[in-house]
Parts: C-alpha cells; structure tokens; sequence
C-alpha cells in the first residue's frame, strides 16, 4: 500500500517482472477489497499471490518513530514480520523510507558484526555498473561504519553484478591520501592493513561515480543522500533539454526520427526506474526500498532485486566476511574500540 501510486503499480509491477523471475510467489499484504480486482486485471499474479487483508498503512508523513509504536498492525509491519519468520525470503516496499527502516531494523534486527544497515543501489557508469553505500540511512559515520558498508558493498558486487574480483573506493573530496576527515583516512588505513581479499582502490571523488573508476563506493549518508539526488536531477534536467532540442524546429524533428532507435538504447540504459530498488545492506533479511513515485516498470525492477538478494545469498556472504573482519588481528581491537 506504499508510495503514490499504490496498489495499482505494485501488482502492475509484480506483473512485469514476472517476465524475468520464475518460481516465486507473492503474499500481498493491504486492503484485500483493493486487492482482489486487480488481480482479477492481472490473472498470473493472481496465480502466485496471496493476499493477507490489512487494513491500516503507514502514511507517508508518519514519523518513523510514531510508526514504529503504533503500526503493529500495518501493512508494512506485517510485511516485515513474514520475513523474520521465515514465510517470506524478502519484503518490498514504495512506502515511507524511514519507517521502513526503523521497523526493518527492529523486527530483523542487524547480522553479526554490522552495527548499521545501509542503503544501497546500482547506478550506470561508462564501465557498466556500480554500487554506492550508504544513500541516506546513517547521516554521520565513523570508520568502522565505513569499512562495514565496504565489506556489504563488495559482497553485493561479487553475489548480484557477477564481478569476480570489484574494487572499492571511498568517496572523499580529493584522491590524495592526506585529504579527507579523520573518518575516512581512518576507514582507509583499516582497509589497506586488512586481510580481507577485498581489492581497495583508495579515494575517489564525485566524477569517479559515472566514469566507474571502481565498482563498489562507499560513503556516509549525508554525502551519498546529496550524490544521489543530484544525479537523479542531472538526469532529469539533461532529459528535458534534449526532449526540447529534438524538437526544436523541423529539422530537429526529422533527425530525431532518423536517430530514435539510438535514443531509445541510450534512454533504456539510463532510465532510473531500471535502477530502482535500494537495498537495506546488514539486515538479517531481505528489505528492498522501491521509490515512492516510482510506476510498474520501476517497482519491477525492485522485485527483481530482492529475487537477485535472496537467490545469490548475499547476506550469507556478508556474514562469512565479517568473520574474517573480526578474527583480522589487530584490526579485530580497532573496530571493537569504536563499538
């Protein structure tokens, strides 16, 4: 029932990305009177889906606290709740970003060794694709919480983007060891010094986000928040001005249509809502975010994620890695002195 569009783009997008996913099934958790037709409209989704009638939701507006205490009954507690005990693999949700992490962080609680959960998503780049954490969910970060989010951050791009060996970068205002807050120098000492097989490229600045100068970077919430809107505007803002300079005059026109097959690769490899789905990295389960305005060719894309999460086991991966953090020597009493 979260996000602007609901329900109709949820069991539109379940729809969609049963194109792509096979042998999965679907609980539904909202209002079953808003429910059932829509999966009288969309047969095959009714052929996988149960619905769990609930009638109370978390508004958009709800303080995550506020619906942390009173929301027992919500849909989207309910949702949560299937994953802690073990009916569902995952949970998927357009709905309010804070109260889905503070009851996901409640109910699921962290896997050994994180003290956060990040937020984490795939972004395009002239290399291919990229993972950056943390997008909004810690606003201050110290070292160790730096180093977490990378471990989290090189599992996904081994588990999901298929990457054998992915460098991690930390984002930082200058590529230059000396530059920097004590935060990340202390974050990126730990990472050079560790045993860990993880290949540590060092800093990297914003340009290095689109030129996939690594494959996995890494950064507090606040920074990642800012990145991350700023690339979804840049994106928008360069979309209109070439909507607007096709059709300019008619020439403009013409050598669009001369060109629309070109346009329509390049828009569907940019296109966010194939991007869509940020991952809550460092729970113990699956809990994928869809954004609130997203449409069903987004929200399929998150439902594809969580599928990848759970098929792939990355929490698995995460779990055996922060073994090996914690048993790494010297490094084991860094990270327990920030706990």
């Amino acid at each position: 029932m979260g996000g602007d569009n609901a329900p109709d783009v949820v069991v539109e997008g379940i729809n969609l990305a049963l194109d792509q996913v096979s042998g999965v099934r679907f609980l539904l958790f909202g209002r079953e009177q808003q429910l059932a037709p829509l999966l009288d409209r969309y047969r095959r989704v009714g052929l996988v889906t149960e619905i769990r009638d609930t009638l109370e939701t978390v508004s958009s507006a709800a303080k995550p606290s506020a619906a942390l205490r009173t929301g027992r009954n919500s849909s989207m507690r309910r949702s949560i709740d299937a994953v802690a005990t073990g009916e569902a693999g995952g949970v998927v949700s357009a709905g309010n970003t804070g109260a889905l992490m503070a009851m996901a962080k409640f109910v699921l609680k962290t896997l050994p060794g994180v003290d956060r959960p990040a937020i984490a998503t795939v972004f395009p780049t002239l290399r291919g694709r990229l993972v950056m954490l943390d997008l909004g969910a810690n606003i201050e970060c110290d070292a160790n919480n730096l180093v977490q989010f990378a471990v989290m951050g090189e599992v996904f791009a081994r588990k999901v983007l298929g990457l054998e060996k992915p460098s991690v970068g930390i984002l930082n205002v200058g590529a230059e060891h000396l530059k920097g807050n004590d935060a990340v120098k202390k974050a990126s000492a730990i990472l050079q010094d560790s045993s860990l097989s993880i290949r540590f490229h060092g800093f990297v600045e914003g340009d290095d986000i689109a030129a996939g100068t690594v494959d996995v970077i890494v950064t507090d919430g606040f920074t990642g928040n800012i990145a991350l809107k700023t690339i979804e505007g840049t994106s928008r803002l360069l979309s209109e001005y070439l909507k607007k300079a096709l059709s300019s005059s008619p020439m403009a026109r013409m050598g669009a249509l001369l060109a629309s097959p070109a346009l329509r690769a390049m828009h569907a490899h940019v296109d966010p809502r194939h991007y869509d789905g940020a991952m809550f990295l460092g729970l113990n389960g699956v809990c994928v975010k869809s954004h609130g305005g997203t449409d069903a060719l987004g929200f399929s894309s998150a439902v594809r994620v969580a599928v990848e999460l759970i098929a792939d086991g990355v929490n698995e991966g995460i779990k055996q890695d922060f073994v090996c953090l914690g048993s790494d020597g010297p490094n084991n009493s860094k990270m327990a002195a920030g706990r």
